[in-house]
């Protein structure tokens, strides 16, 4: 079962593209997006898209990470070809996606975005369209006062 917005956020750690272990922050404003395979056409639009965005999601202050039961190496291969600069975590037994009850059991996570923020759980979007997700969910924070840009 997926997590439900003011859910506490899980705390979890695996390994991203470059083999090092990392633990998402819970504490302030993080995307942690579920997507089902590396090299994949709905998988490449999102991932593009959140590194499109990703200058104006650091300058809000929010964190980006992708999940998916890939590997470090598919996932390396796929940051080097699609010049992503966000960690990707390699979750091959699935343990960050049951953390955070999404569902693996098509061999795949569901593409599930979860939003953290001051420890809970702020949003979760499920069966996201990719195409657009990147910026709908940087909106969101916008819209509602977690976050704001600095002025020009």
């Amino acid at each position: 079962m997926t997590l439900d917005a003011g859910d506490p956020a899980p705390d979890v750690a695996a390994e991203n593209q470059d083999g090092e272990l990392v633990r998402p922050s819970t504490d302030g404003p993080t995307v942690v997006y579920f997507y089902p395979r590396d090299a994949t056409p709905g998988c490449t639009t999102e991932a593009r898209q959140f590194q499109r965005e990703l200058e104006t999601y650091r300058a809000a202050g929010v964190a980006v990470y992708g999940v998916s039961t890939d590997s470090v190496e598919d996932h390396r291969s796929f940051c080097e070809a699609e010049g992503l600069e966000f960690d990707l975590l390699a979750d091959p037994d699935a343990e960050v996606a049951d953390a955070f009850g999404v569902d693996t059991s098509r061999g795949a996570a569901d593409r599930t975005t979860v939003v953290l923020h001051d420890g809970e759980v702020w949003r979760v979007y499920e069966q996201v369209d990719p195409d657009g997700h990147a910026r709908a969910v940087l909106g969101d924070l916008l819209d509602a006062g977690v976050v704001t840009l600095p002025e020009e």
